[in-house]
């Protein structure tokens, strides 16, 4: 190999880097003019995050009422200042229309608070001025949604105005009686349902703030500290810089919620080093799509949509964090194993280390790093909790307190070390950095993402909270670290770059570029929270959520794994044109009710975070989807490829992402839900963990040697019985038995403590339509079987055979699930006691071991070179 015998420079055209750096510009606005105009803009960006950082303080007043009309007039105020009109105008300086428009639309929102007081005493009775400003505000959003993302999501928006409008004349499936202008207008902008809604509120609440704090991490050196980190620890290895690439966008999905971004970020200098150990073009820049694009998807800090979900779902980020784990990390490790099979394929090599460590060394660092992460981690969470016990109120500030001296000592320790340089990817000569010096010199960049998760798991604060305090804690960092360097490096008597004075005044200067840089980066989600509120504000105005149930329904016959690939279809599609966060709402907000409602008319209880997670990945993946997936063009750009074959690469590296989801709709252990004991946890997160690395090896027709089509077919059947056990386990051993309706009570007593109870229910719904679907009934404590069905809301009437719904509470757990008066009992499930599942683990890893052995025998009959491998046919073992 190239990579073995001799160096090879490596350079990135500028017109590549202009490419990706254009990408990157069209997030955050392209026009930057000179003079007062430029300092306006940054001004305004400055302002925005000192009034979220002021809003989410715990010492703010202002109600959410108030909030989101400032947050969305900001954000249109910038979208015309720092959005040009079209591609050929003026980028250097700012035409009068747009100050015009800007001005209109941040007065526009601005309206809802001036007005406030007489708007509360006219609700649903508009005046001519109220819809003058709605109006027009519309009207302006809709355009900065052009300016800021493109025409797709405007003209999203736009077909669900005019189907409010013109709801009697499109067909009957979908048609209902229309509505007003003077009714749209109000509802759109003048209440919390529309543009005011949900949506915008969680971008105010939550989004704002994890987006500052990405920008004040990346701001003080922690993108280049986790790019060196991930290539001091697996460069070495096989395909090493393309597995560092893995690991360092997704340490950098920590801090950045974009997949472009992301590319850029990370792209820039790894790609050119993937394609200096041998990867194609085409492949090396298909990795970083990946790896990237998969950043959204792992937690503490994903991507903004996930902080929807606890508005839409109803639960703690917390939980969405615990759902999300698994699947994240699986989808990584297979990507990482992917890369691994790529180097085998091509015998690829990794780069050099200054000093090959011994394996008994490099054990024991090791165990070190994993038992001292342990020891910390029980540490930090048992201590807290007795300092909690010992100290009640006090026990905060002195957490705080003993935080900020880690982070002096961290800053003390990291300047033992050399610092961080960043390397330039034009070099003829790279080596690896030395993982001990390396990790060292940059820990103190892990203490804000331990803040926020400590804020979150423990404190267990709310996200907006949380992301205040972490947030509060990286001001403080960013504004001392390089005083702080600068004094510890000269009492060491190391050459310091800058003065005190001059450490101190850059700090505060990193501080200022930052918060803009946090505030320019939320311009494009803060209009795209905003217009997907006008989706979210058709469907409570025309009730098309209860009509999109019988639509699905008909075009997919009922088969609830038809209606998952046309869910997929249409985030794929739609993610194309629309920001991930767009994309969500607009999806979920159409299908999530449609197939939990479907999945329990087909006997299977699919619970709400499984579906809002299924849309949440296939809105990601589209990042990378060709035509438009933009991340394959940030990458192509960087790589010198084409954009559609990085984009076709990349999305076949990603199908091991995008069988997940399916698996987790009907499999719910790998979200972590309804796990029995720690041996049930150990053998879903071994099993998953397996069956994702078996999916892999099987898409890249590779593992030990090159597959045969059998091989393959095969590893194929062993990767969804790893993930789904139970599809086979119930045809032999059937999970559930029916028993007759009468025996509810009888059923309802024996169900354990706080257990749920599965009964089918039969009656119309608001459509007048027959209804048959299990629901799950929260029993509650203890209890007889009567008393237990009261206190979930339902009083039945048992006549012979024949159970009926006399009376349902109102706001019980009966009537959330739908259940209504006059719906009638029709059976009861409970569960059969069975061997576990888990039980059919065993026939896929003996047949997995047989492939292996056979594979092993070809590779021995070739003498130890694997058949079909490029060395047999070029001469060179």
């Amino acid at each position: 190999m190239v990579a073995t015998k001799k160096q090879k420079s490596i350079s990135i055209d500028s017109s590549s880097t202009e490419d990706a750096a254009r990408l990157v510009a069209a997030e955050s606005g392209s026009r930057n003019p000179p003079g007062s105009s430029g300092k306006l803009i940054l001004l305004v960006a400055l302002c925005w995050s000192l009034f979220q950082l002021w809003y989410a303080s715990p010492f703010s007043l202002i109600s959410s009422s108030f909030a989101r009309p400032i947050h969305l007039a900001f954000a249109i105020f910038l979208a015309f200042l720092a959005y040009p009109a079209f591609k050929n105008s003026p980028q250097n300086r700012i035409p009068w229309h747009d100050w015009l428009f800007a001005l209109g639309g941040a007065a526009s929102a601005l309206y809802l608070v001036f007005a406030y007081d007489a708007l509360a005493t006219r609700p649903g009775i508009p005046i001519t001025t109220d819809l003058i400003f709605a109006g027009t505000g519309m009207l302006l959003l809709l355009e900065a949604t052009r300016r800021a993302l493109g025409p797709p999501l405007m003209i999203v928006a736009g077909v669900f105005l005019i189907y409010t409008y013109f709801g009697p004349y499109f067909p009957d499936v979908i048609s209902h009686r229309g509505a007003s202008l003077e009714r749209l207008l109000s509802h759109q902008w003048l209440t919390s349902e529309g543009v005011f809604g949900v949506a915008i509120g969680v971008s105010v609440s939550f989004v704002f703030l994890f987006v500052l704090f990405g920008a004040l991490l990346e701001r003080a050196g922690a993108g280049n500290y986790f790019i060196k980190v991930a290539f001091s620890l697996l460069g070495h290895m096989r395909g090493g810089p393309a597995k560092a690439a893995v690991v360092a966008s997704g340490m950098s999905g920590i801090i950045s919620g974009s997949s472009i971004a992301n590319v850029v970020t990370t792209g820039t200098f790894t790609i050119p080093l993937m394609k200096r150990v041998g990867f194609p073009a085409t492949k090396a820049g298909a990795v970083e799509v990946a790896s990237s694009t998969n950043g959204q998807l792992t937690p503490p800090i994903m991507g903004a949509a996930a902080f929807l979900m606890v508005e839409y779902v109803g639960i703690p980020y917390l939980d969405v964090i615990k759902h999300a784990i698994l699947p994240a990390l699986i989808s990584y490790i297979a990507l990482i194993y992917i890369v691994h099979l790529e180097a085998c394929k091509a015998n690829m090599q990794g780069i050099p280390r200054r000093y090959k460590p011994t394996l008994l060394h490099s054990l024991t660092h090791f165990t070190g790093i994993v038992l001292g992460l342990c020891i910390l981690t029980l540490m930090v969470y048992y201590g807290i909790g007795w300092l909690k016990t010992l100290l009640g109120a006090w026990a905060l500030p002195v957490v705080l307190l003993l935080t900020l001296i880690a982070y002096v000592a961290l800053v003390a320790y990291a300047c033992s070390f050399p610092e961080l340089k960043l390397d330039d990817p034009e070099s003829p000569i790279m080596e690896l950095p030395e993982v001990g010096p390396t990790v060292k010199s940059g820990l103190y960049f892990l203490l804000p993402v331990v803040v926020l998760v400590w804020c979150l798991a423990v404190e267990r604060f709310s996200p907006g909270m949380a992301a205040f305090w972490a947030t509060l804690f990286m001001i403080f960092i960013v504004v001392t670290q390089r005083p702080l360097q600068a004094w510890f490096r000269s009492r060491r008597g190391q050459k310091v770059a800058d003065s005190y004075t001059g450490a101190i005044k850059k700090g505060f200067d990193d501080l200022v570029q930052g918060l803009i840089k946090g505030a320019q980066n939320m311009i494009g989600i803060g209009v795209a929270t905003a217009a997907a509120g006008i989706v979210v504000g058709t469907v409570t105005l025309t009730g098309i959520g209860l009509v999109m149930t019988d639509f699905v329904e008909l075009i997919s016959g009922g088969s609830l794994i038809l209606i998952l690939i046309f869910t997929a279809v249409i985030s794929l599609v739609l993610g194309m044109g629309l920001p991930t966060t767009a994309n969500y709402i607009v999806v979920s907000t159409l299908m999530a009710p449609v197939i939990v409602e479907l999945g329990a008319q087909n006997g299977l209880l699919v619970p709400l975070i499984a579906v809002h997670l299924f849309v949440f990945y296939f809105g990601i993946l589209a990042d990378d989807t060709p035509p438009v997936g933009l991340a394959a063009y940030a990458a192509a750009a960087v790589a010198k490829a084409d954009p559609i074959k990085t984009g076709v690469q990349g999305f076949a590296y990603d199908i091991r992402t995008a069988i997940l989801p399916f698996m987790f709709i009907f499999n719910t252990n790998l979200l972590l839900m309804d796990i029995s004991n720690v041996f049930h946890f150990i053998t879903v997160v071994l099993g998953a963990t397996l069956a994702i690395l078996v999916f892999a090896a099987a898409t890249q027709h590779w593992w030990l040697t090159r597959n045969r089509l059998w091989e393959t077919l095969a590893m194929l059947l062993i990767a969804f019985t790893l993930f789904r056990p139970g599809f086979w386990w119930d045809m032999i051993y059937p999970p559930i038995d029916k028993l007759p309706a009468v025996e509810i009570v009888q059923a309802a007593e024996k169900v354990p403590a706080d257990e749920k109870l599965r009964i089918w229910v039969d009656g119309d719904n608001l459509d007048g339509d027959q209804v048959s679907k299990v629901v799950a009934l929260p029993m509650g404590p203890q209890a007889d079987g009567n008393t237990r069905l009261e206190n979930a809301g339902l009083m039945l009437n048992i006549v012979d055979q024949q159970v009926v719904v006399d009376l349902v509470t109102w706001d019980s757990p009966a009537q959330a699930l739908g259940i209504d008066f006059g719906w009638e009992i029709t059976a009861v499930e409970v569960e059969r006691e069975r061997p576990a599942k888990e039980w059919m683990l065993i026939p896929p890893l003996v047949l997995l071991g047989w492939i292996g052995w056979l594979q092993k025998r070809r590779i021995r009959r070739q003498g130890g070179i694997h058949p079909d491998h490029p060395a047999t046919s070029s001469g060179e073992v």
